[in-house]
Formats: structure tokens, C-alpha cells, sequence
């Protein structure tokens, strides 16, 4: 195995697909994001824990209820099953990386949209990058 090892905050900023997996271990995964402004992920829950580190741009992080202002140089920790969203409420693209443990996408999994996303029904196959 060779893991991962990246510019990740230089590859966040370039991204313009909503979801993009970059990498799938056993345990974790790593994605990016960017969320156009008035865009949000959508309130959801799942059982992975999740992480979210905000590269570019502000807005809004709602968990279990409780919005809490976020911007460039902030993160977010959504323990598994907590209800939560991520409103991106700024002028500028909000571009962020999220780690899930243990993985919640497929491997190699691209939503160009939120639309994508909302359509799609994929879930963790245990399939990992390597």
C-alpha cells in the first residue's frame, strides 16, 4: 500500500465538482467538496463520523439544529448519526475537504452536482483505493 499523500488544500481549491472521493481506506476516506453560493449539502445523517475542514469561503454548519458560522480555516467534527448540513451562505465558492470514518462513498465516486448527489444511491461497497 502507499496511502495518500497530497497538496490537499491545493487540490480543494482547484475542485469544482460538488463531491469528489480522492482516496478509500478501511477505516476512512477522504473527499472534497464545493458548494456553489446558496448551495448546501442537504441535511442528512449517516452512521460514519465525519470531519469537515473549510478551505475557501463562509457560511453556516447545522448540527443536531444548532447553526453555527463557519468560514476559511475552520473545522467541523459530525459524530456518526447526528443530523447535519453545510449552508454555504457567502459570495464566493465554498471549497472543503471531509474525511468519513469509516467510508460512506464509493471509491472513486464524482457528483458534479448537488443534483448528482441527490440522484445517486451508492453507499461504501468496502471497496478501497488500493
Amino acid at each position: 500500500m502507499t496511502g495518500y499523500s497530497k497538496d490537499i488544500e491545493r487540490l480543494t481549491m482547484k475542485n469544482d465538482d460538488f463531491r469528489r472521493v480522492l482516496y478509500t481506506a478501511k477505516n476512512s476516506q477522504l473527499v472534497m467538496m464545493s458548494l456553489k453560493p446558496g448551495e448546501q449539502i442537504g441535511m442528512e445523517s449517516h452512521p460514519s463520523d465525519q470531519f469537515f475542514r473549510i478551505e475557501q469561503g463562509s457560511g453556516e454548519a447545522m448540527l443536531d439544529g444548532v447553526r453555527s458560522v463557519i468560514k476559511k480555516g475552520y473545522g467541523v467534527v459530525v459524530p456518526g448519526g447526528m443530523q447535519h448540513n453545510v449552508i454555504n451562505n457567502g459570495p464566493v465558492p465554498m471549497k472543503l475537504y471531509t474525511v468519513y470514518s469509516p467510508p460512506n462513498h464509493l471509491d472513486g465516486t464524482v457528483h458534479h452536482t448537488p443534483a448528482d448527489a441527490a440522484a445517486s444511491k451508492e453507499q461504501f461497497d468496502g471497496k478501497t483505493t488500493e
